[in-house]
Parts: C-alpha cells; sequence; structure tokens
C-alpha cells in the first residue's frame, strides 16, 4: 500500500465500492487557483450507481448485525487515521477547494469530530419500554438502520459535508452510498473511501461514485434507497424532494442561505466588523451560512461599513497553496461570473461599491457594497461570493423585518451590547441558528444543524439528532404465551 493516503495511482481513473475499480467516465480534477491538474477521476453512470445501491442492500444486514462497539472501533480509527494524515489531507484540500490553510484544518478537525462523535451516539438508547398493552405483554420500540443511504455533497466544504452524513449513517448500521460532487472528489470522496478502507470497514458497505446530475437522480430513485441526504442549493433540493417523494423514501435537505447580520446601534462596532468581515469572506464566501446581509441600525450604518471596508481592502488575496493570503480562488469561472454579476446588476439598481468588487482571474476581491435594498439582487440572492451586502434599518423592528424577508432561514447573528435585547431579537429571527455577538457561520458534530424555510426540511444534522435521521422506529411485543382470539 503507498506511504500516501491520496496517492494518485490508488484513485486515478477510479470508483470504489470496497475495491477500486475502472470507472465508465473521466472528471478531470483541476485546482482553481493555477487551473493546474490533480488527476483524472472516475466518474459514473446511473445504471452503476443503481448497481452500487444494490450492492449495498446486500452488505448492509452483515454490517448492522455488528455489535455497537464493533462499528465504533471502526469510527475511531477512521479518525485516527485523518489526524495521522491531517497535513496531506490539508494540503490535497487547500489545491482542491481553493481555500486557505486553517479552513482546511477546521475540515479536519471537525471530520474526525463527526467520526468520534458518530462512534460515541452507539452509547445511546436504542429503544424505549412502552406502557404494556395487555398484563402478560411486554411492549418496547427501538430504532434500527433505515437500510441503505445515499449522500449527495457539494464543494465547498467537502470533507466535513460528506463525513457529517456518511459517518453516523454507517455508525447507525447503515450502507452508504457517497457521490461527491465532480469539482471536488478527492477530499469530497476518494479521501473517505481510503480511510473507511485502511479502517477495516467491510467490503461493499461503502461506495464512492463522481459524477453529475444523471448520477444524483440515480442515487436518489434507486428503489434499495430509503434515506437521501443532500447538501446543496435551494433548487436542486426541491428537485431531491420532488424524486424522493415519489419514492415513498426519507429525505434530508440542507440548502441555501441568505443569512442576516442585525448590527444594533449599541454594538461593539470594532467586534462587529471583525465578525462581519469574517462571517461574508470566509472561503471567499462560498459557505451556506456566511453573512450574506449586513442590516445595521441607522445610527452606526456610516462607521460599521467604513470598518468594514477597512477589514476587506485589508486581507491578502492569492494563492493559499504557495502564499500566506487570507482569501484565494472561486471555485471556477462560472462561479465567478455569477458573483460579478450580481455585484454589477446591484450598482446598477443604486448600490454602492465602498471597496472591491473586481478581479483578476478567478480572484475576486472581498467587496463592500453599500446603499443595498429589498429588490437588488444582492439582498434577495444567495451570493455565495466574497461580498458584504450593507442594508440600513430605521429600528429593531425593521432589522427583525428585514432578517424575515426572504424565503431562506439558515443561520442568522445579532450584534449587541446586551444580550436581554439580543434574546428578544433571536426569538423573532426565523433561523435555525441564531448566534448572538457572532457571525453566523457556525458547525460542531454536537449541535443540531439545519434549517428552516427554503434552507431547508426540517432535517437536522449532528448531535443525538442523527438518530432521527439515520435510523426509524419498530415496534416489538413479546408475550409469553400466544395469544388467544375468538376467530
Amino acid at each position: 500500500m503507498s506511504e500516501t493516503l491520496l496517492d494518485n495511482s490508488i484513485w486515478e481513473k477510479k470508483y470504489f465500492d470496497g475495491a477500486w475499480k475502472t470507472a465508465p467516465k473521466m472528471i478531470p480534477v483541476r485546482e482553481p487557483a493555477t487551473g493546474e491538474s490533480l488527476g483524472t477521476a472516475g466518474g459514473g453512470t446511473p445504471e452503476l450507481a443503481v448497481q452500487l445501491t444494490e450492492q449495498a442492500a446486500k452488505a448492509q444486514p452483515a454490517w448492522a448485525a455488528k455489535t455497537a462497539e464493533e462499528r465504533a472501533r471502526i469510527m475511531r480509527e477512521a479518525a485516527r487515521i485523518i489526524e495521522m494524515h491531517s497535513k496531506e489531507i490539508m494540503d490535497f484540500n487547500v489545491r482542491e477547494t481553493g481555500g486557505v490553510q486553517p479552513k482546511a484544518g477546521y475540515e479536519v478537525a471537525i471530520a474526525t469530530g463527526e467520526l468520534y462523535h458518530s462512534a460515541a451516539i452507539l452509547i445511546q438508547p436504542i429503544g424505549e419500554i412502552l406502557p404494556p398493552t395487555s398484563p402478560d405483554r411486554m411492549s418496547m420500540a427501538i430504532r434500527v438502520p433505515v437500510g441503505v443511504v445515499s449522500v449527495i455533497t457539494p464543494w465547498n466544504v467537502p470533507l466535513v459535508l460528506a463525513m457529517r452524513s456518511v459517518a453516523p449513517a454507517l455508525a447507525l448500521g447503515n450502507a452508504v452510498v457517497l457521490k461527491p460532487d465532480h469539482q471536488t472528489p478527492v477530499t469530497g470522496g476518494y479521501l473517505l473511501a481510503r480511510v473507511f478502507e485502511m479502517a477495516g470497514l467491510p467490503a461493499g458497505v461503502f461506495s464512492v461514485l463522481p459524477g453529475g446530475p444523471d448520477v444524483g437522480e440515480a442515487l436518489v430513485t434507486a428503489p434499495a434507497v430509503r434515506l437521501v441526504t443532500f447538501t446543496g442549493s435551494s433548487a436542486v433540493g426541491r428537485r431531491v424532494g420532488e424524486l424522493a417523494g415519489k419514492g415513498l423514501k426519507k429525505v434530508s435537505l440542507e440548502l441555501g442561505g441568505n443569512s442576516p447580520m442585525i448590527i444594533l446601534d449599541d454594538a461593539d462596532l470594532d467586534a462587529a466588523a471583525s465578525c462581519g468581515a469574517w462571517g461574508s469572506f470566509l472561503h471567499q464566501g462560498q459557505v451556506c451560512m456566511a453573512t450574506s446581509r449586513h442590516i445595521v441600525h441607522k445610527k452606526v450604518a456610516a462607521e460599521y461599513m467604513k470598518k468594514l471596508a477597512e477589514h476587506a481592502a485589508a486581507l491578502p488575496v492569492g494563492d493559499p497553496f504557495r502564499a500566506h493570503v487570507a482569501i484565494g480562488p472561486l471555485i471556477s469561472e462560472k462561479q465567478l461570473t455569477r458573483v460579478d454579476g450580481i455585484v454589477q446588476d446591484s450598482v446598477k439598481s443604486g448600490a454602492k461599491v465602498v471597496t472591491g468588487g473586481t478581479h483578476e482571474g478567478l480572484f475576486y476581491k472581498p467587496t463592500v457594497l453599500g446603499d443595498v435594498k429589498v429588490g437588488m439582487r444582492a439582498y434577495d440572492e444567495e451570493i455565495f461570493g466574497p461580498v458584504a451586502p450593507v442594508t440600513i434599518a430605521e429600528d429593531d423592528d425593521q432589522a427583525v423585518e428585514l432578517a424575515n424577508g426572504t424565503g431562506y432561514g439558515l443561520a442568522a447573528s445579532v450584534m449587541t451590547g446586551s444580550v436581554d435585547r439580543g434574546m428578544r431579537m433571536a426569538r423573532r429571527i426565523k433561523a435555525g441558528m441564531v448566534h448572538i455577538n457572532d457571525q453566523t457561520i457556525g458547525d460542531h458534530p454536537g449541535i443540531p444543524m439545519g434549517g428552516m424555510g427554503a434552507s431547508g426540511n426540517g432535517s437536522r444534522f449532528g448531535s443525538t439528532t442523527n438518530l432521527d435521521e439515520f435510523t426509524e422506529w419498530q415496534w416489538i411485543t413479546v408475550s409469553a404465551t400466544p395469544a388467544k382470539y375468538p376467530f
């Protein structure tokens, strides 16, 4: 076996189903910062996707029959392997995603955390003793694996967004077929295959098949699949939900966001500007929880915008693998065109570029937009780029109204000098996560991660909520003697 975890000779032109096999299609893997080739991934077909789900269905019962400790041991071993190869993983993550080293380090830390939490969840009770239905009958409800889980993930935080479904699904006795995004098939897919292969996961229980939308649809509609987890845009999430619904499958959707950060007139503006810059510009704004709208009380709007622009202008932009920078490239030309289009259209509608608004290649400068109003693209749409739109609110009530004035409901935050004021406002905001005196981005294996409205379907990843997502209830009764009826 190679001394490195991600040696190209292992995954080049391959897919994984417990063994590495030559794929029917090829997908180029490129470094966004330079355009340099990182290798060629193996792309799948819908027919192959269905085949892998059928293979998973055959392997799943034996995996589920293993003791909780046997499954937990493999989760812990997988975490140890990631920790042992963290530098190699971080370097490839930086090159494949365009993110900076600290963001890659965050992915490693959260991915290992997901594995350890998934091992720990197996010490939770898996059932309940229910009130007896008759004096001589025991009645209980137990959680059982759903069976085969399809996991479809995006490119922006590929390791974490795959591991948060794959690890708990496997730990709880399911088999998994993972389709990583075609732009990040290594850190979002092959890495997990290598780690679980080395950790001793039985063949057939976990497969990785990169591919396009046709492969994704096949993994949603395949008869063997009982649960689909999807992370991505709300538009695609609606299609996934529609297809899963027709098949009467469980579906967990974590979708887009347009997350507001409210800056009240009693806020520490230096801290608020720092939080706002982090929330909008981390990983070039390519984060579903990114601070997408800065809603600022009119009394402090000018000063806040000035401080935020100073932070933005000071952030170094460049190749994150070869230089010490804060901002790397956007993932693709398509993404660049979309981000710049939103900025330019908003300026035409009356928004003001305070700083930024230009780019060189895929490197888009951190941008602050002032005078952003409802109806402008920078206000209404999820930008997914390093852009901080600033909107002025007259008072607390209007700030809440603006925060809720979108179909999304993933994350939100409130900056204030009064915790009581912040709590009152937080309870009025329609979002799955609200942070007082922090920015909008936050995730951890121990919290129920998910959104409201167009940001999801009420599902949650993390903590003990994984029990709800990756198992289903079964009612069992036991009688010492056979029941007798008058028939």
